[in-house]
């Protein structure tokens, strides 16, 4: 079960390696994200500045995603499933967030297997990883303010399946995507810049 946890004011975090999903955007090019998590007001409002289409996919709201038991979809088929998109569908930015911390290897790599036909070329994405596999879960929501800055909001409850991958391991489960940028925020997490490969 669950623990519920304490409400708290939305906190804001700058962020060195958004800004790059955006610095060869032109004003006239329509775009079409993948947003993974909740649609927060920020968020919607940041992105009505640009032409673009938003696919908001709450995997969050499913986890633990886990096809060990019998009765239980493929991680394939959940992952298919949950990522049903128009055909012709190509994402130019996915922002994954902390999801990878909260999938095993293997959902991993089925999530990629399902997502990869809805990705451009040359598609940004950035998310969350940590430094070091001791450190604490951060059930947050994120949103973005501005361009450069994410708006954090606690979850109520925190999110099961924690298990962080390092970032060695990170980017071989990750390999349909190259690691453009790291950085080192100071709670131990990894901020990343991912560009998808042809």
């Amino acid at each position: 079960m669950l623990s519920k946890r304490p409400s708290s004011e939305p906190i804001t975090q700058q962020s060195k390696l958004l800004p790059s999903l955006f610095e060869h955007i032109d004003e006239d090019q329509r775009l079409t994200v993948f947003h993974v998590g909740l649609a927060l007001p920020e968020t919607v409002d940041f992105f009505s500045r640009y032409r673009c289409k938003l696919h908001f996919v709450d995997l969050f709201a499913e986890l633990p995603i886990v096809s060990n038991e019998e009765n239980n979809p493929s991680l394939g088929q959940q992952f298919g499933d949950l990522l049903r998109f128009s055909p012709g569908t190509r994402f130019d930015i996915c922002l994954f967030w902390d999801l990878f911390n909260f999938l095993d290897s293997d959902a991993i790599t089925a999530f990629l297997k399902e997502l990869r036909p809805y990705l451009h070329t040359g598609c940004l994405a950035h998310g969350f990883s940590v430094h070091n596999l001791k450190s604490t879960q951060s059930d947050q929501l994120y949103g973005i303010r501005e361009i450069d800055t994410l708006r954090l909001r606690a979850r109520p409850a925190a999110l099961p399946a924690y298990a962080p991958h390092n970032q060695g391991r990170l980017k071989t489960l990750l390999s349909g995507f190259t690691f453009e940028r790291s950085v080192l925020l100071p709670d131990s997490r990894l901020e990343l810049l991912l560009r998808a490969k042809a």
